[in-house]
């Protein structure tokens, strides 16, 4: 039997402007933001359409905007009456949205839990002491080891985001992702590039932010999936509450590992997966990991045109 998959993209897909195509078409885009705007107190919809792309791109604007735009076109998938999917997952952040999707979360609570993921990860490292790169070209074992050998005392670095076979994300102090991104270079990655991100994102340095996201998930409701939900921290569905938060806080500081789970979700019978977010990031990533199998960005209005 054919079976599709939804994939919610995280942060890094936005982009000012985002979704502005679908917006006339489809009146659950601008609803969804105001509902997001309601529990913050500030207009996301005019943050994500007029930016600056600098205020856009602030961490705590970034992730409420990301997670309306996921869930507002899940609205609009759901409203034409397509079909549930199978399964679903989200890359980073797109976790919420994901669990939003399957039913275990209200979206006025994932709202209200990214603004604070967003406060506490920024808030986790002094300003510019971390920082992440992405490295292209090397096997995940090569970069677990350069990490491994850029890592000092007082300093580390490690994979953050498994994205794709010959796609790592690295994150940790300044200091050590810059010897890693040195012996990178010397083991012939094809690209080093450093994003333009100052929070190490999955990586130890977010353990203080992952605290004090657990006492905030401590009062959120959360309900059984009522989709097979793939989590990041260990490529497994998971049907009790209080297992899911603690993937949740232990997601803060563990890689994605992004690739093993669309590698499962194509053995588990996936023969279309959607991107349920503005861009086409992990569209891209699938042409690397199941370039079989296509991949529609929901965020293009082409993809609209059957279901």
């Amino acid at each position: 039997m054919s079976k599709i998959a939804f994939l919610f993209p995280g942060q890094g897909s936005q982009t000012v402007g985002m979704l502005s195509d679908l917006a006339g078409r489809f009146p659950e885009i601008t609803a969804t933001f105001e509902e997001a705007s309601s529990v913050l107190g500030r207009d996301l919809w005019k943050i994500s359409q007029e930016g600056p792309e600098e205020e856009l791109n602030r961490t705590r604007n970034t992730q409420p905007a990301m997670l309306a735009a996921d869930v507002a076109l899940w609205r609009c998938w759901r409203s034409l009456g397509r079909p549930l999917p199978h399964l679903v997952a989200g890359h980073s952040l797109g976790e919420y949205a994901a669990l939003v999707a399957a039913g275990a979360l209200r979206f006025e609570d994932a709202v209200w839990l990214v603004e604070r993921r967003a406060r506490y990860m920024q808030e986790a490292v002094p300003e510019g002491s971390g920082a992440m790169t992405a490295i292209l070209g090397l096997t995940d074992e090569v970069v677990a080891d350069l990490c491994r050998r850029a890592t000092r005392e007082g300093e580390i670095v490690v994979p953050a985001n498994l994205n794709a076979p010959g796609q790592v994300v690295i994150a940790g102090h300044a200091g050590a992702v810059e010897r890693a991104e040195s012996l990178a270079r010397e083991a012939g990655a094809r690209r080093v590039v450093r994003l333009a991100v100052t929070v190490p994102s999955h990586s130890p340095l977010m353990e203080g932010a992952a605290r004090r996201l657990a006492k905030e998930l401590e009062a959120v409701d959360i309900r059984p999936p009522q989709i097979p939900l793939l989590h990041n921290l260990d490529v497994e569905p998971c049907s009790d509450p209080e297992a899911i938060r603690r993937k949740l806080v232990e997601q803060l500081f563990s890689p994605v590992r992004w690739t093993e789970t669309i590698q499962k979700m194509v053995s588990l019978g996936v023969t279309r997966f959607y991107e349920c977010g503005p861009g086409r990031v992990l569209t891209g990533l699938n042409r690397r990991i199941a370039s079989g199998i296509a991949t529609r960005p929901l965020a293009e209005p082409r993809s609209w045109e059957d279901g």
